[in-house]
């Protein structure tokens, strides 16, 4: 199979769940997630021939798909000078759609976040230390781990009953 039918494979299949990722990161936003979709396809074309198989098709778009989002809100954040506003990548082999719904109702529910909440949530899920997290924040571990409790059941709240 040439690149062109192989390209055109792999947007068919892929395209619905690359925009629907890119939404949620995007906090519903269509027009910021079909730009994003357009640019991880693009991206996809250009790095099709160096795609080597060391995981399946659909981890290595998911990954592009993820990298370009988070891209476009780092630069987006360092522009405005906000805290940052991009989520964490998440690993996974398979990729059903139930999970991207639960992803998107989580993403959903850290955008309504206070902020300070938002960058502890962020900087947990980036897998970076209490210690520096607490420097960051302003506060001591004790209280960091207190207030990473109340967050984790807000939002699990959030996700079951859609509020804060």
């Amino acid at each position: 199979m040439d690149k062109k039918a192989r390209f055109n494979e792999l947007f068919d299949r892929h395209y619905g769940k690359v925009f629907r990722l890119c939404k949620g990161y995007f906090n519903g936003n269509e027009a910021l997630a079909s730009d994003s979709a357009q640019e991880v396809f693009i991206k996809i074309w250009e790095s099709l021939d160096s795609f080597r198989g060391e995981s399946s098709i659909s981890t290595w778009i998911y990954r592009i798909s993820v990298n370009t989002c988070l891209l476009y809100l780092r630069k987006q954040s360092t522009k405005k000078e906000k805290a940052m506003n991009a989520f964490p990548s998440i690993a996974a082999e398979q990729y059903s759609f139930v999970e991207e719904e639960k992803l998107q109702k989580m993403y959903g529910c850290i955008q309504k976040l206070e902020e300070k909440d938002k960058m502890i949530t962020l900087m947990m899920l980036e897998g970076i230390g209490y210690q520096v997290i607490s420097e960051v924040v302003g506060i001591t571990e004790e209280a960091l781990r207190v207030r990473i409790h109340r967050i984790k059941k807000n939002l699990t709240q959030c996700v079951q009953h859609g509020n804060i």
